[in-house]
């Protein structure tokens, strides 16, 4: 029988618009000494992340077994990967429900036996070396070629790392206590991370991360209301410690618009287009929604976007409880410029070089002079701030479309701009998060369509 072989791979996917250009990168590396032992990367076309992931671990532990092709079961793998969702799915904690995944899923476990592949969640700031082989194939099938390991810098920029082999977990799948210290040691590490994920800008020098919102005296941080307590008495308190009542949060219940005849077709469909009606799914929608809200008996207050679709989903929605509805320009959709009314598909086809470079930056705007990402947060924070200020304490119904919703989760968490690829939002979905008077934010619920079935 062989010796036990021990390595660690660390992989990743990642999709510049999900769907999007894809590619992966994946990392084999000696836990004793931290260097990498094999890469592989590749670009995979039009794909989602989940998708470019699953492809990222597959050519790991491919690239594993390939190096060590007598090892048998003595070969062990730690997979590190900063996808919670692939982590969690292979660790069979999480079913896998989406069609595409379950033959990702299953080639993946058919590469080695289960009993040799152990898998362990890492912040993304640890996961760079993937990350970076990730980008390389991206920007490899940008410029109509294949990533070459020979033209690979990513162990260069790869920061020096000292991996051990996990230690063996103690007690059956799921034991608190071997659960609780792999908490633990997962916060410690993104705690480690925390400045390189989220930078304090210096002094005089703007923060790039997330656009400022023109306020006095000074800018509010991502998902801060102006004028709020900690703008006055320092930063806002996290993590679990002992606080003040900080009294009633003013909750900010976030309502996609019911679909319109673009909506299944997936298409374009901002501020700069035709403003088309509901359809008839989505006025059933529209009118399912009012009932949940009136069942639940919370919302006080509604303002909506003013482009017609919000105004009719709003509109269902205080008839049914007898509210009036406000409207806030600042929650309309982007601006899409000559890309409205058209398949992301058929973007790409007449506007590549544009499509390109609007996936890779929330600074550039589509083509014909819309809105960039950057402009919009911009417009959406300053409307978030009237409005948490306005009906402070109370519950509010924001009836509005996918990309101010996403905006103001992502500002809400703090998340960079790219996060907005990486939220599935359904038409007449509900969202919801709070702003609490220390300029504190919480995210309570996204994408939820549980009153449409």
């Amino acid at each position: 029988m062989s010796a036990a072989r021990q390595v660690v791979v660390e992989a990743d996917g990642g999709s510049r618009g999900n769907p999007g250009p894809a590619g992966y990168g994946a990392v084999v590396i000696d836990p004793a000494t931290g260097e990498p032992l094999a890469e592989a990367a590749e670009y995979i076309g039009v794909a989602t992340n989940n998708v470019a992931e699953y492809r990222g671990l597959i050519a790991g532990l491919t690239a594993a077994k390939a190096l060590f092709p007598d090892a048998g079961d003595a070969l062990r793998v730690h997979v590190r990967m900063d996808s919670k969702l692939v982590v969690e799915q292979m660790s069979g904690r999480w079913k896998i429900k989406h069609p595409d995944m379950k033959p990702l899923a299953a080639r993946a476990a058919a590469v080695l036996p289960p009993s040799s592949v152990t898998y362990e969640w890492i912040p993304r700031a640890q996961n760079k070396h993937a990350d970076r082989l990730a980008n390389e194939a991206m920007d490899a099938g940008r410029d109509g070629r294949q990533w070459e390991a020979s033209a690979s810098t990513a162990a260069l920029d790869a920061p020096a790392r000292t991996v051990t082999a996990p230690p063996p977990v103690q007690g059956p799948p799921g034991d608190q206590a071997a659960g609780a210290a792999k908490a633990r040691a997962a916060l410690a590490a993104a705690r480690g991370a925390a400045d390189t994920l989220f930078p304090v800008p210096e002094p005089g020098v703007p923060d790039t991360t997330v656009p400022a919102v023109p306020t006095a005296p000074a800018a509010p941080a991502p998902g801060q209301p102006a004028g709020s307590a900690s703008q006055k008495a320092g930063a806002p308190q996290t993590g679990w410690g002992s606080a003040p009542d900080l009294g009633a949060p003013a909750t900010l219940v976030l309502l996609r618009h019911g679909e319109t005849a673009l909506t299944p077709e997936k298409r374009f469909s901002g501020s700069g287009g035709t403003d088309p009606e509901l359809s008839a799914t989505g006025r059933g929608q529209a009118g399912r929604a009012a009932e949940h809200f009136a069942a639940l008996g919370t919302v006080q207050e509604i303002v909506s976007s003013p482009l017609r679709r919000c105004r009719e989903t709003a509109a269902a929605v205080a008839g049914r409880l007898g509210l009036d509805v406000r409207i806030d320009e600042g929650l309309r959709e982007t601006d899409f410029g000559v890309w409205e009314g058209l398949t992301f598909g058929e973007v790409r086809e007449r506007y590549a070089d544009d499509l390109t470079a609007w996936l890779a930056s929330p600074d550039t705007a589509p083509t014909g002079g819309g809105e960039s990402f950057a402009e919009v947060a911009e417009r959406v924070a300053a409307a978030r701030d009237r409005i948490v200020a306005r009906y402070a304490g109370r519950t509010v119904l924001l009836v509005t479309h996918v990309t101010p919703i996403k905006t103001l989760v992502r500002l809400a968490l703090g998340a960079p701009p790219e996060a907005l690829f990486r939220m599935e939002l359904s038409a007449a979905s509900i969202s919801t998060v709070a702003y609490y008077a220390d300029g504190n934010a919480s995210v309570r619920l996204l994408n939820d369509t549980s009153h449409l079935r």
